[in-house]
């Protein structure tokens, strides 16, 4: 079943959709953003129907999903005008600025059975799947660990929305990319982080001339419900490092790695010898590794492969299809709720407990 697709936003990620839509054998009806001409230049340049406003995208019946692109501040209202019209929604992450706002969300989506997507999109690398299905097949996990490094705030210049504390919320580094992180974990894993402590640095109090208040590093110990400990690190102005989501997993039986930057190998250490599993070489054995594996071995599948197909899950989710492992607004919530803790850790300086999100659904 092929469904009409609108999206709600202009920027970089409106693009990734667009192709993830595309890819997925699904049409884009159309496009609005933030002004006029930016509809139009965009429009264009995807080749789609430019709408002159998001209600005008909301009251078209032509469209079936809607997809949230916008700076997160305006998550929320775009959700409620979605639900009012019926829609199902695919909306970017963090859901919204506040827990409070995220936990109203999810219990509005829940109370009118709307279909919703978050795109956790690292959850659909074929070798992430393959590392869930070994680390889950009776191992025990001794330790967690990971890091999410980027430079593009490393010049102390350099800004746009996401810094803005009105527009992308009280915390940048940790809500933009460390949520990723320890979703990322937490999918693979099978496990909850259940308490935290966090030390949140703000490199570059100025940039542009303009007071930051938001933070450009996290550093982050935790444990988990069973008592497994952790740490993650999540940086936006390490130099050189471009988009590096590692995540390993120390366990009785080996050390798994996984690298988004080189994401067609999983390195499995011994204390032998250490092996290294090549997507679609023969190595990976997890059914669920194989049904989204796309492409020949020595053919890079990269983040728009691993986007395109969580819009192909998303979207056969919606057609009633059965989805293992599809993020929904719940793994929104959850991110909200682990984001809550590290301000409180931050402000406090003291070890939280993370709580479960907790809905109150009414109706």
């Amino acid at each position: 079943m092929s469904l009409n697709a609108g999206i709600i936003g202009g920027g970089m990620i409106a693009e990734v959709h667009a192709a993830a839509i595309r890819g997925a054998g699904h049409r884009l009806a159309g496009i609005v953003a933030s002004s006029a001409a930016t509809t139009h230049a965009v429009a264009q340049k995807l080749s789609s129907r430019a709408y002159a406003s998001a209600a005008e995208m909301l009251t078209d019946p032509n469209i079936d999903v809607v997809h949230i692109c916008t700076p997160n501040s305006s998550h929320g209202q775009f959700t409620r005008d979605a639900v009012a019209a019926g829609k199902r929604i695919i909306c970017e992450k963090p859901l919204s600025t506040s827990l409070d706002d995220a936990r109203a969300m999810t219990e509005l989506v829940h109370t009118t059975s709307t279909e919703t997507a978050v795109p956790f999109i690292y959850r659909f690398y074929p070798l992430v799947r393959e590392m869930r299905s070994r680390v889950g097949d009776g191992q025990r996990i001794l330790m967690l660990r990971g890091s999410y490094l980027q430079d593009w705030l490393a010049d102390a210049d350099a800004t746009n929305w996401r810094v803005s504390r009105s527009d992308g919320g009280p915390s940048r580094a940790f809500a933009d990319i460390g949520v990723h992180l320890c979703d990322l974990l937490e999918f693979v894993s099978g496990e909850r982080i259940a308490s935290l402590t966090c030390q949140l640095t703000t490199s570059y109090p100025r940039r542009g001339g303009v007071a930051i208040t938001t933070e450009d590093i996290a550093s982050v110990l935790f444990r988990t419900a069973s008592g497994i400990p952790g740490a993650l690190t999540v940086s936006q102005v390490s130099m050189g490092q471009k988009n590096q989501l590692l995540l390993a997993m120390d366990t009785t039986n080996g050390s798994y790695e996984f690298d988004q930057e080189n994401p067609d190998r999983l390195t499995i250490g011994g204390l032998g010898s250490s092996e290294t599993i090549f997507r679609a070489s023969g190595g990976m054995l997890a059914a669920d590794a194989q049904r989204i594996n796309r492409l020949p071995a020595g053919h890079p599948q990269g983040y728009q492969d691993a986007f395109t197909a969580f819009v192909r899950d998303a979207y056969a989710s919606f057609g009633g299809a059965q989805i293992d492992g599809l993020p929904t607004f719940a793994d929104g919530l959850r991110a909200a709720v682990l984001t809550d803790a590290v301000m409180r850790s931050a402000s406090m300086r003291e070890w939280v407990d993370v709580p479960a999100p907790r809905l109150v659904v009414t109706g």
